[in-house]
């Protein structure tokens, strides 16, 4: 029972769509209508409100990282993957917006960096240091995502390691898009 009501409350919390929200607060419009459509804060980005995408980044963020925090106080850490993995699929799937959310790296930067400080923190500086390399977010993302089950196995436990396998998996599943455009030179730098 605890799972479930921990699954539930994780999943409702990962489904508050804060990209959204902020853009209604700085009176950006519609953010669905808006450069990609997604509802992170690379597109809040592109709306070159730098505040507003920083707050979502942090909200994003901050949302896996308090279900995973909130959950282990409750029942210890296979609760806070649980908790983690929910909130991560709240923010891929949202009840709100009819199942069409983000592609989750802040979420899931969130969610690792509550589960081991360590794993969150290796994951957090791939993405950074792919970023300023190559200069696309979603390579970027995509790069992280891959290294992250490894960081996990080598800096938390195998268990974990499977945790962030599944989700690193629906990260990059969500990004399917952004690797073909990639890949046929189509996808959007960082900035422009």
């Amino acid at each position: 029972m605890t799972y479930l009501i921990v699954a539930i409350a994780a999943y409702l919390l990962g489904s508050i769509p804060f990209g959204i929200v902020m853009a209604k607060l700085f009176g950006l419009g519609d953010l669905r209508q808006i450069g990609s459509g997604n509802i992170g804060a690379t597109n809040v980005l592109r709306t070159g409100n730098k505040p507003a995408a920083l707050l979502t980044l942090v909200f994003d963020a901050g949302k896996g990282a308090a279900a995973v925090l909130i959950a282990r106080q409750f029942g210890g850490e296979d609760v806070a993957g649980i908790a983690g993995l929910f909130a991560l699929l709240g923010h891929l799937y949202p009840i709100y917006l009819r199942f069409q959310g983000g592609k989750g790296l802040a979420t899931f930067l969130g969610t690792l960096l509550a589960l081991s400080f360590p794993v969150g923190l290796a994951a957090c500086a791939t993405w950074l240091i792919t970023a300023l390399i190559f200069r696309y977010s979603s390579l970027s993302a995509v790069v992280t995502a891959v290294a992250s089950p490894v960081f996990a196995y080598l800096l938390y436990h195998k268990h974990g390691a499977t945790l962030v396998l599944f989700m690193a998996a629906l990260v990059i599943y969500r990004h399917g898009g952004n690797i073909k455009r990639l890949l046929n030179g189509t996808e959007p730098k960082i900035g422009k």
